[in-house]
This record gives structure tokens, C-alpha cells and sequence, in this order.
């Protein structure tokens, strides 16, 4: 008997049941409107309530979104947000963890406080959230159709960059343990038909690069093997394959989307 291997079923996403961390902008938007466009009900969260109010009445031109307000960062702030999410939904398909932070200083002031903040942010909330929400999400798993976890690491986790003037020390280096602790994850996790794969996105634009692309966009465009930063559609392709049927083998992956930028050793000066 043969497979239905039809686009439109690859990667349809009608029935699931999708929450995003940091969906308010950025990736966690473009991320976010991907899902809704295959049919899945998105939950976004993001710290700031206006904000995520009105990203969700945004993205509901696509489908059905719902504001879940909280700071991730915060465990009673966590509690409740997976508190209301197990009040609202039986089952929980697909988690993207994407909220994070980052600190640019240099290397002789750089406070040990930043260091803090980044890590905790960036690293251990994927994990307590992830932790929190497996039980939701092993009442979505099985072995044909296993739930997802999706982090969101960074290609700087794969590579050292140059680019910058001041240090993101902090910020590398949690996106660094982002990807390792993905692996780690779906160590635990396959047994409970989990999936636990990681997204290394290059640069994009958001509000954590209004900055750089602003001063160093030739540079970016340079370094990149493609010429140019990404685009929506291709973190929200990404991010759709990984929670389809088409990705439901793929496990503890890091995928690159960054035109080739983390493997282009050279970076070559612009003439």
C-alpha cells in the first residue's frame, strides 16, 4: 500500500495544538504564522500583555491565536502559564521554546550579572518549561505522530562571530548549550515519543537585529554564502516541517538557517 505523500498532507497541521514562547515578534512571529497557515491552533506568549494581545488579534487574520501572556523567565509566571494552558487544551502537540535575550558589553566590563540573566533566560527555561509541559504533550504523542519540541538556538551557538563590535559572550555561549541540551532532551524524551529538535537561525530581521542590520547589513549579506539575511517564509518553513508528518523522524537535530553564514570561515573584508 502505498503512502499519501501529497504536500497538502505532509505538512498539514489541522487539529494540532501549538504554543510559542516570544511569539509577540521577531522569529516567534514569523514562526507563529507559519503554524496558523497549516491549520494549527497557536497559543503565543511573550512578557509583555499589550503586546501579545495585539500580535495575537494580528495573527488571527490566519487563523486561530490566543494571547497567553507571561513571562517565562519568572516560575510563578511559568506555573500559570501552564496552568492555563492545561485548562484550556487536553493535549499540547507542538512546544516552540523561542523566547530569549541577549547583552552585548566588552570583554573587561562584561558583569557577571548579564551572564545570568542570558543563561537563565536563553537555557533554563527551555528546559523548566519543556519539563513542565511534557505531561501535556505526552497525552498528544504517538509513535506514528509523536509530539514536538522546537528550540530556538542560533547559528552564533555553532560558530564564534566576528562581526560585532562588543561581546555577546553570554549570548553565544547559551545558545551553544541551547543545542546540546536539545540533544540531551531527546535522549530523555524519544522513549515518550517526543521529538526535541533545535532551529540555528542566522540573521533575521527583529528587534534584536534593528541595530546591527542598521550599521552592518553589507557586512551580513557579505559573510553570508546566499548574499543576503533570511526571510519569514524560510524560519516558517523550517519550523512547519519539524512539527509535520513530514519531520516526525527527524530527532535532536540542529538545523542551520543561515545561508551558509556558521560554515563561511573566511569572511572576507568588503572591497
Amino acid at each position: 500500500m502505498q503512502s499519501n505523500l501529497d504536500i497538502n498532507s505532509l505538512f498539514n497541521l489541522e487539529g494540532k495544538v501549538a504554543l510559542v514562547t516570544g511569539g509577540s515578534r521577531g522569529i516567534g512571529y514569523m514562526i507563529s504564522q507559519g503554524l496558523l497557515q497549516a491549520g494549527a491552533r497557536v497559543y503565543i506568549s511573550a512578557r509583555k500583555a499589550e503586546a501579545c494581545e495585539l500580535a495575537a488579534q494580528e495573527l488571527s487574520v490566519f487563523g486561530e491565536c490566543i494571547a497567553l501572556p507571561a513571562d517565562v523567565a519568572s516560575a510563578d509566571s511559568r506555573a500559570q502559564l501552564v496552568q492555563e494552558l492545561e485548562s484550556r487544551e487536553g493535549c499540547l502537540n507542538i512546544l516552540v521554546n523561542n523566547a530569549g535575550t541577549a547583552w552585548g558589553e566588552d570583554y573587561a566590563t562584561f558583569p557577571e550579572a548579564a551572564f545570568d540573566k542570558v543563561l537563565h533566560l536563553n537555557v533554563s527555561t527551555i528546559f523548566t518549561l519543556t519539563r513542565d509541559l511534557t505531561p501535556l504533550l505526552e497525552k498528544a504523542a504517538s509513535k506514528e505522530d509523536p509530539a514536538r519540541v522546537i528550540n530556538i538556538g542560533s547559528m552564533e551557538g555553532l560558530h564564534v562571530p566576528t562581526l560585532y563590535t562588543t561581546g555577546n559572550y553570554a549570548y553565544t555561549a547559551s545558545k551553544a548549550a541551547v543545542h546540546h541540551l536539545t540533544r540531551h532532551l531527546a535522549v530523555e524524551l524519544g522513549r515518550r515519543q517526543i521529538t526535541v529538535n533545535a532551529i540555528a537561525p542566522g540573521f533575521f530581521p527583529s528587534r534584536m537585529t534593528d541595530y546591527v542590520f542598521e550599521h552592518r547589513k553589507a557586512e551580513i549579506e557579505h559573510n553570508s554564502l546566499l548574499g543576503r539575511v533570511g526571510c519569514d517564509a524560510e524560519m516558517a518553513g523550517v519550523a512547519v516541517y519539524l512539527s509535520s508528518r513530514a519531520g516526525a523522524y527527524t530527532q535532536g537535530a540542529v538545523i542551520p538557517v543561515d545561508g551558509g553564514t556558521s560554515i563561511n570561515h573566511a569572511h572576507a573584508a568588503i572591497d
